[in-house]
């Protein structure tokens, strides 16, 4: 597929999928969430991890209203369905650790977006804003699932209410995000984090993502169990045993992400 609404650029492991449409605030229509989805089927078989990102000073501006001619022509449920869920499920399925990049404001469908990505960096200038009820919606594109489990259900209604900016430094301190990054050191950061995960375990990272997703359905015993499960598949992988050695040697481990 020939991109016309994002970049790629797979660099030493990572791809890099930015949302390039800075004119509208890298807003989503119909052809950046295919082509989105592409790119991450494409990273999926490629690449050791993903950074998704945005161009220019914002990282996306949610939906694009302009898609659509008119009232009549926007079908929400449809659109949601059809298009926001398979680029979702992608994300978050995906076999790969992600990281989101924000490098800006995040805003409606563009904030849960970001938070579908296993890890969330934002610069400190960033801020995340749950814009639906300025308009007479609810949260969508995930939001209504990751909010509450990654600020707790008091800040995320209320973020859902109120619809006010979070800043970066905020939705660190609340364990919506992982970190909020000085602006200056943002892209060597994300430069750094993202080769850190691009040269380790895929495999293992595989298996954190299971084991701590299903754990939010398990009761103590079930975890345990699927612990147990999948500790035994990764002791069976090469990496395990490089990490072995190279703890032993004193030296930097090889891993193959098998």
């Amino acid at each position: 597929m020939t991109y016309e609404t994002i970049l790629y650029d797979l660099t030493d492991g990572v791809a890099t999928i930015t949302i390039n449409r800075p004119n509208v605030r890298n807003g989503l229509n119909t052809k950046c969430r295919i082509e989105l989805l592409d790119a991450f089927n494409k990273a999926e078989g490629e690449a050791r991890t993903i950074v998704l990102t945005g161009a220019g000073k914002g990282f996306c501006s949610g939906q694009d209203l302009a898609d659509a001619t008119s009232f009549d022509d926007l079908d929400l449920e449809s659109t949601l369905r059809d298009e926001y869920e398979p680029l979702l499920k992608k994300i978050y399925n995906c076999n790969l650790p992600t990281i989101a990049a924000v490098n800006g404001a995040a805003a409606g469908a563009g904030a849960n977006l970001a938070l579908a990505c296993d890890v969330v960096i934002a610069a400190q200038s960033a801020v995340f804003l749950q814009a639906f009820t300025r308009i007479g919606l609810i949260p969508d594109a995930g939001g209504t699932y990751w909010l509450p489990r990654q600020m707790g259900f008091p800040r995320a209604m209320g973020a859902a209410l109120f619809a006010e900016p979070v800043t970066a430094q905020q939705a660190a301190d609340w364990g919506m995000i992982w970190e909020a990054v000085a602006d200056d050191e943002f892209v060597a950061h994300i430069a750094k984090r993202a080769g850190h995960l691009a040269e380790g375990p895929t495999g293992a990272y595989k298996l954190v993502k299971q084991a701590l997703r299903q754990s939010y359905d398990n009761t103590v015993d079930d975890q345990l169990t699927l612990e147990a499960k999948l500790q035994g598949k990764a002791g069976k992988s090469h990496d395990f045993r490089e990490g072995v050695m190279a703890f032993m040697e004193k030296r930097k481990p090889d891993y193959k992400g098998s």
